[in-house]
């Protein structure tokens, strides 16, 4: 990863005690934050992307977290398990229906956690994702926060070759809004990030 994972993670757990506690975790496909799961009773791993549950099982064989996670490979809005909390992770923003899925979070368990990019994060514009990452936490405000924390972390790219190669998929608007980055090396973006318990 081209941001320190580890600290992410540090920051989530003691954010949030998962101990053990039933997570329904929203956008967990490819696994980068399954250690705090080591605390949890029960991990319901929700991802549409098959690709991205597949690597979410082999990092949490790996991790010897399998026997925690259910794996579920469905849009979030489908889901009817219950639990003790919903952890979005990094995914709000890509939801069609922010305010939707968090009506169906609060139906599902009694507490909330959102965990995204926050707003005005560089690194959310030049994924081209800024306008999604301010709908998703205006979405999360017309909600009860009962605590909130802002964090600092960053993108960093050994060239621009990297970071376009990262940026690949995200269209025409985050490779018009890179292309400035182009002669550069060592390539460092701010990636703020916003937990918030509802």
């Amino acid at each position: 990863m081209a941001t320190d994972i580890g600290q992410i993670v540090a920051n989530l757990a003691a954010f949030y005690d998962f101990s053990r506690k039933t997570v329904i975790d929203v956008g967990a496909g490819g696994g980068q934050l399954i250690e705090y799961a080591r605390s949890a009773a029960r991990v319901i791993a929700v991802d549409p992307d098959e690709a991205a549950v597949a690597r979410l099982a082999a990092r949490a064989r790996e991790a010897g977290l399998e026997d925690r996670l259910t794996l579920v490979t469905r849009d979030f809005l489908e889901v009817r398990d219950r639990g003790d909390v919903v952890l979005f992770e990094f995914c709000l923003h890509l939801m069609s229906e922010p305010a939707k899925a968090l009506a169906l979070a609060a139906e599902l368990a009694p507490e909330v956690v959102v965990l995204g990019h926050a707003p005005g994060s560089r690194w959310s514009w030049y994924a081209a994702e800024d306008e999604e990452v301010e709908a998703a936490w205006r979405a999360a405000e017309s909600k009860r926060i009962r605590r909130r924390q802002d964090s600092e972390a960053v993108q960093n790219f050994r060239d621009y070759g990297e970071l376009e190669a990262r940026l690949a998929g995200q269209g025409p608007k985050s490779r018009d809004r890179i292309r400035a980055l182009r002669s550069q090396t060592a390539i460092s973006i701010p990636m703020p990030y916003r937990l918030a318990l509802l």
